[in-house]
């Protein structure tokens, strides 16, 4: 485990979050992700990083097999036209790189630039999947923990019908 995972997995501990953590082959893909996670139970997620067009930073957290319209979705969360962040700027807010996008990477937005929008059908799940900070790894947290882990890192989600 490197020193930023560490990091993430104290903070874990410090807001008495139970996780459990499953490593595999890096999955860059909801796909490579379906073929390697095995039994891992819960809700499996992807996380799309967005900016608008007024230079806002979006991270819209979802099922993996969720259809996120950018076309509409703006009027759904408040947002200007969004359109995908760049490689740069997503390592520049969340210190993440493609293919690892996490909404555990919120510890890295020290100025909580990122609005964090929760799709609802997820958050009805008990158990959510994702990526600690590098896609070789699986992490299941209770879903209620999310929402308190990502409060402690100075954001406060949106729960949204996508």
């Amino acid at each position: 485990m490197d020193a930023e995972q560490q990091m993430l997995f104290d903070r874990f501990d410090k807001l008495g979050i139970a996780t459990q953590t499953h490593k595999h082959a890096p999955a860059f893909t909801v796909e490579e992700a379906r073929e390697l996670r095995g039994t891992i139970s819960g809700g499996h997620c992807k996380n799309l990083f967005l900016k608008d067009k007024k230079g806002a930073q979006w991270l819209i957290v979802c099922l993996e097999d969720a259809q996120i319209n950018l076309k509409t979705a703006p009027a759904k969360i408040g947002s200007a036209r969004l359109s995908f962040g760049k490689p740069d700027l997503l390592m520049e807010t969340m210190g993440i790189t493609p293919g690892s996008v996490t909404p555990f990477a919120l510890i890295n937005d020290q100025k909580a630039v990122v609005n964090v929008v929760l799709e609802q059908k997820m958050m009805q799940f008990d158990q959510l999947n994702y990526h600690p900070l590098r896609n070789d790894a699986t992490t299941t947290i209770v879903s209620s923990d999310l929402v308190k882990f990502i409060k402690s890192c100075g954001h406060n989600p949106q729960i949204v019908d996508l």
